[in-house]
């Protein structure tokens, strides 16, 4: 069956109609990273996001950012070498230090993580240059690379992460995914492979005809549903 997609001039009137206006909308747009720039940022920052973003799952974020100096410290600023080498029984009393959030399980994802970053460096040269590389019009692959490699990076945490580090991706918040439902362009459960690819065709058909970034493409579905 093919898709008649909505037009995003269409998308975007109704966003600015229902949120005082284009100047008011593209205020709040976020910017997404160059290629270059993302190549230079350094991969320990990307294992600090994603550690973040993992304990701020199910819990007020604020919580987490209260205690981030204290995780910065625990961590040694999440290096990736020093990350893959810390044994197993010290993980253990990590998670136990008062100063970070005590959950072994989300103190794990460090390791988990931190050895998908160094397999990253070994076939790429760096996580950044792997995440700069890839193209924003399969981004949805990155977020099941993400998922597969990784850990507790699959839903929107991992697309969350990227997105805060600067790679232009798209959300399935549920503003967006609740569009995408309601306009029969997602008809599956939205993890699936079906869906992802059916939001990735849908985005790619809008980023083609608008000239913008994917991640300001999805800030504009979002405000055009009628919350």
């Amino acid at each position: 069956m093919t898709i008649k997609y909505e037009s995003f001039e269409d998308i975007y009137n109704r966003a600015s109609a229902r949120h005082n206006g284009s100047a008011f909308l593209q205020s709040t747009l976020p910017q997404p990273l160059d290629k270059e720039t993302l190549y230079r940022v350094v991969d320990n920052r990307w294992l600090a996001e994603m550690t973040k973003k993992v304990f701020q799952s199910g819990i007020n974020w604020q919580v987490v950012r209260n205690k981030w100096d204290g995780f910065e410290d625990v961590f040694f600023g999440f290096d990736i070498e020093k990350m893959t080498l810390i044994a197993d029984e010290m993980w253990e009393e990590k998670a136990k230090d008062t100063r970070i959030i005590r959950n072994l399980g989300k103190v794990l994802t460090i390791r988990d993580n931190a050895l998908m970053m160094l397999e990253a460096q070994q076939q790429h040269g760096s996580f950044s240059k792997m995440v700069a590389d890839w193209p924003e019009s399969d981004i949805v692959n990155l977020w099941r690379y993400l998922k597969k490699h990784g850990k507790r990076l699959g839903g929107n945490t991992g697309p969350y992460s990227l997105r805060v580090m600067g790679k232009d991706t798209f959300l399935l918040t549920k503003d967006v995914e609740g569009y995408l439902r309601n306009r029969k362009i997602i008809t599956t459960g939205r993890d699936t492979q079906a869906a992802l690819n059916a939001a990735q065709d849908a985005f790619n058909f809008w980023h083609e005809e608008s000239g913008l970034p994917y991640c300001q493409i999805s800030q504009y579905v979002a405000y055009s549903v009628n919350t």
